[in-house]
């Protein structure tokens, strides 16, 4: 499935929008993806498809995106790279996965929006009339009240 990781990454990358790295906080990871990475992976599953020359191109573009004099890894991967040996994509570090904060976890019970379901029946006391429909033409003297309802 490296096609379908190839594209998975290069849609990654265009979704950077031209930014060096995603800081993740907001969503309550402690991990930055950086744009360096990206392409990183992207080489990486380009040798896996022989692909040797663009994951060259890959690789100089990665340099580009790297902070100044941090390159060591990037360089490592050009030499693996002109000698013909695959690398492995960068990953995301164990435990840095998507942790939701306590109090957002906590509003996660289950809530009754509609309440309990009540019977409503009608407060004339001649009214008979059960089920669901418009709104039904009034009689005259139909809603009053009788003589012996009164007393």
């Amino acid at each position: 499935r490296y096609e379908e990781a190839l594209s998975d990454y290069r849609m990654a990358f265009s979704h950077l929008r031209k930014n060096p790295f995603i800081d993740y906080k907001q969503l309550g990871l402690r991990h930055i993806l950086y744009a360096w990475e990206v392409l990183y992976s992207i080489a990486a599953v380009q040798c896996r498809l022989q692909q040797w020359q663009e994951a060259r191109v890959t690789l100089d573009k990665a340099v580009v995106w790297r902070p100044e004099g941090r390159t060591a890894i990037l360089d490592m991967a050009l030499e693996r790279v002109q000698n013909g040996l695959f690398l492995e994509p960068m990953q995301v570090p164990l435990g840095e996965f998507f942790r939701p904060r306590k109090k957002e976890v906590e509003q996660l019970d289950s809530k009754d929006f509609l309440g309990k379901p009540k019977v409503i029946s009608s407060i004339i006391p001649n009214d008979e009339y059960i089920g669901f429909e418009p709104l039904r033409p009034q009689k005259q003297s139909f809603y009053e009240p009788s003589a012996d309802a009164l007393r």
